[in-house]
């Protein structure tokens, strides 16, 4: 299996290239490996692929998914057979500040990526959407038929634009694609802008720990293993066009969205108490408002995922959280 793989030194992208190469696949990686957040974790990721067993089957090639050019060859030169695009501008606070960067990278490289699956005659492309797509929906359990059209943030619209031009090519050229809305994903190499990486530092370094919405966020927190899991059985099974779910928007050309989460919502108060036992520091909270852009409440219905693939996500919120503390402890030489 020959896979093109986007965001290779990113973090979910890392994760599922060792996946891929413990398998057996041949990945090709493509990273441009900006400054959004620190390049030597990025570098450090790559290092981890480059020393691989198997690292004979990883080809890095360092560019950026908007220049098309530079994709076209990698496209020409490997022939993959599947695409997997991870590479994307992300966070939701950037692109309040920076959304020229969302445009550049979710919506131009996003395209280029459609163009050369479809130039290509790839066999499946899937891609990373997200749970920010739902808004600020009131309903207790996210299903993929639920209307997304009020994104809260531009980072939101960048990924529902994604979606429904995916839609367009499936339609158009039938291109199966496959759109995966990830739901808060943590766990070793984790980000360094998301919350379990942001309280273990402060907390460590005994800084005071930001929480927004007073506290009352709750969140599909699901464990990178998980996901990796649930992406590597999509990668091995054929796209299937019909479905038992009665989506419109399946009926009549290769596209679906899947959620994939944990379908376990955990409060925020409860995440931080857990870390702060693994970590066994209390923490000094600061609470704040309500963040502009920030969803209060994820809680992702997986049935489809689940029926489709039989993706069962089994991490506890314990045992994932230690499994990123030892790592960052050993990473920090803390």
């Amino acid at each position: 299996m020959k896979v093109i793989l986007t965001g290779c030194a990113g973090f979910i992208g890392f994760h599922l290239t060792k996946k891929y190469l413990d398998m057996n696949f041949t990945v090709i990686g493509v990273d441009n490996l900006n400054n959004y957040y620190s390049k030597k974790l990025k570098k450090d990721r790559l290092k981890q692929l480059l020393k691989h067993k198997k690292n004979k089957n990883f080809i890095f090639c360092k560019t950026s998914i908007d220049n098309y050019k530079s994709l076209k060859k990698i496209f020409i030169k490997y022939k993959p057979r599947i695409v997997i695009n991870l590479a994307a501008q992300a966070g939701v606070r950037h692109s309040l500040k920076k959304p020229l960067d969302y445009v550049k990278s979710n919506l131009v490289g996003f395209s280029n990526i459609l163009i050369l699956s479809k130039e290509f005659n790839i066999k499946h492309l899937i891609y990373a959407s997200t749970s920010s797509v739902y808004g600020n929906s009131t309903k207790n359990i996210l299903t993929e038929s639920d209307n997304v059209d009020h994104p809260i943030q531009f980072y939101a619209a960048t990924k529902r634009s994604n979606e429904l031009m995916a839609h367009a090519f499936s339609s158009l050229y039938k291109l199966p694609t496959t759109g995966l809305r990830f739901f808060t994903v943590y766990g070793p190499w984790g980000r360094p802008d998301m919350a379990l990486f942001l309280f273990t530092k402060n907390i460590l370094n005994k800084k005071p720990i930001h929480v927004f919405n007073n506290g009352n966020h709750i969140r599909d927190f699901t464990y990178v293993d998980d996901i990796i899991d649930g992406i590597y059985k999509i990668t091995k099974k054929n796209f299937i066009n019909k479905t038992k779910n009665n989506d419109p928007s399946e009926s009549f050309c290769p596209f679906r969205i899947l959620n994939i989460g944990n379908n376990k919502p955990v409060p925020l108060m409860k995440y931080i108490k857990v870390l702060e036992s693994e970590l066994g520091i209390k923490s000094n909270k600061i609470y704040k408002p309500l963040q502009k852009g920030d969803i209060k409440k994820t809680n992702a219905s997986i049935k489809k995922i689940k029926n489709l693939y039989k993706y069962n996500p089994n991490t506890e919120i314990k045992k994932g959280i230690k499994s990123f503390v030892n790592w960052y402890r050993k990473y920090y030489s803390v």
